[in-house]
């Protein structure tokens, strides 16, 4: 074995003496052979292949891509999806999105021009068509991510959604004087061409932008993406869904140090204007979907179904100023359970969560409810649950809701992002039942692949429409806040970035209200 393993000869790729090498070589290790120099794809660079086999992605009718530029993708290394471009002149755009090609790239030649890693010096004759029609896969990604690995997702098809212009365009701008788009997560340039057939376009509101992604190079040499759609189908403008929140959830204590009683609250913020809650009231509903709470079974009434499932309070005075912090918790108003320190501000709206005789106190009055909305029975510790089971808030403008109700905003938390019973989708007799979600930076009432509606929280359409984001649960009575800090602009009326999901201070007895309050972490608002 000692021998055997001694003589194994140490290629590019796993190459062993004797053996055949394979002809095929994946996108991925083609990629990796560059290292900031040309070089002459040999065999020996190629440990022994002669040929790339990959599916096509670019389409130049659209008139938006670069020049000569055949743009292709394959995960033939370990499932890892990786593009590049293949410059054939004016004959790359003989080929079309869904064309398998191969193509004879030993003796072509690996180099970044423009910022593009590309193969060149190669003709017409070294590419083959093999079929067409073929799948071509769309990655979903979050302009961030590009932002951060442009090296990964060069070349690769993309979609980017829930995506508006910044700064805001005015009225009758058209597509091609609009440059750059923000998608929750990252501000992305998009390069729309003078000549592309969607460059006369009405700028879309908010939209998914599908499209290549390309790099440039900045002054000091560092990569810079960008996104290219391709053709007019490539954007597709997600109508009048608005991102706008007039207040927000920015923090949770859901389990401080010791007996949760009136000691868990929410943290928020107002965006745009200071809010009079004598004025326009608000309500705040918690739902607790741990193993025993009744009624069982999926949300008979969303939000509304009231009993152990949920619970609602009205806030009907104080007032949440832009821009700072505002509370809504327990009368005690402690940052971590009993004995910690007392919050001395004017913006906390209490409630008396628990009874002195140890049982939970009834909601406020709803319409399925009128008299209580949550049930007075039973001992929980507080309005979030502790075993682990999806349980979340959702604040709703006004203090009447039913199961047609959207929340303003809403957060969930669970354990590994399933159980508790949250959804049941429609059968031929009847409805579907669950809680209803707003489209804001964690969660889309409405699928961006497709336009479909997907109201609910775990509810689905298609493959990319998903629901399931929630704050991960921790082990119970550790005292930690959930810092859900993000950047909310009040000028595009959207996140900017979007909130954690996985922030949190481990508070302490003796800790601070600017703990939670103040920091890189924390929310805060731009224009």
């Amino acid at each position: 074995m000692l021998l055997a393993l001694g003589s194994c000869k140490k290629g590019g790729f796993g190459n062993y003496p004797g053996g055949v090498p394979y002809e095929y070589i994946a996108i991925f290790d083609i990629r990796n052979i560059y290292k900031g120099q040309d070089v002459q794809l040999t065999r020996d660079a190629l440990a022994g292949a002669t040929f790339l086999h990959a599916i096509v992605t670019s389409d130049h009718s659209g008139g938006n891509l670069p020049e000569g530029l055949l743009v292709l993708q394959d995960n033939r290394r370990n499932n890892w999806l990786r593009g590049i471009c293949v410059n054939l002149g004016a004959d790359a755009a003989n080929y079309h999105p869904g064309d398998s090609v191969k193509i004879k790239i030993e003796g072509a030649t690996l180099t970044r021009k423009d910022g593009v890693l590309q193969i060149t010096d190669l003709s017409a004759s070294d590419v083959v068509k093999t079929s067409s029609g073929n799948e071509v896969t769309v990655t979903k990604i979050d302009a961030g991510a590009i932002l951060a690995n442009p090296q990964t997702y060069e070349s690769i098809f993309v979609m980017v959604t829930k995506a508006g212009f910044t700064p805001v365009p005015p009225e009758g701008a058209l597509m091609k004087d609009e440059e750059y788009v923000n998608d929750g997560f990252a501000t992305i340039r998009l390069i729309t061409n003078p000549n592309a057939v969607f460059a006369n376009d009405p700028a879309p509101g908010l939209a998914v932008y599908k499209g290549i992604t390309f790099n440039t190079l900045d002054a000091a040499g560092k990569l810079i993406p960008q996104l290219r759609p391709r053709i007019k189908s490539d954007l597709i403008s997600m109508g009048n869904i608005s991102l706008a929140q007039p207040l927000i959830i920015t923090g949770l204590q859901r389990d401080p140090q010791g007996g949760d009683g009136n000691y868990e609250y929410v943290q928020m913020m107002a965006t745009n204007n200071d809010i009079d809650f004598s004025v326009t009231p608000y309500c705040i509903v918690f739902t607790n979907n741990a193993g025993a709470s009744t009624p069982l079974g999926a949300p008979a009434h969303g939000w509304a179904t009231g009993g152990q499932r949920t619970i609602k309070w009205n806030i009907t005075s104080g007032i949440a100023k832009k821009g700072q912090f505002f509370y809504f918790g327990g009368t005690t108003k402690m940052i971590n359970g009993s004995a910690s320190t007392p919050y001395t501000g004017d913006s906390w709206y209490a409630k008396q969560f628990i009874t002195t005789t140890g049982y939970f106190n009834a909601g406020d009055g709803g319409v399925v409810t009128p008299s209580a909305f949550g049930s007075a029975t039973g001992t929980p510790s507080g309005p979030f649950a502790n075993s682990g089971n999806p349980c979340g808030v959702a604040i709703f403008k006004g203090i009447n809701i039913n199961k047609e109700s959207v929340p303003a905003d809403v957060i969930f938390v669970s354990l590994k992002g399933t159980g508790g019973s949250l959804y049941q989708p429609a059968t031929e007799t009847a409805q579907a039942l669950g809680y209803r979600v707003t489209t804001n930076d964690w969660y889309d009432a409405v699928n961006p692949d497709n336009l479909e509606p997907q109201p609910f929280a775990r509810m689905t359409t298609g493959a990319l429409g998903i629901n399931t984001k929630s704050v991960p649960y921790y082990t119970a009575d550790l005292g930690y806040f959930d810092l859900l800090g993000g950047v909310y602009n009040t000028t595009l009326g959207r996140w900017t970035k979007a909130r954690s999901e996985s922030t949190f201070i481990d508070l302490e007895k003796t800790s601070t209200w600017a703990e939670i309050e103040t920091g890189d972490n924390v929310t805060r608002l731009e224009e």
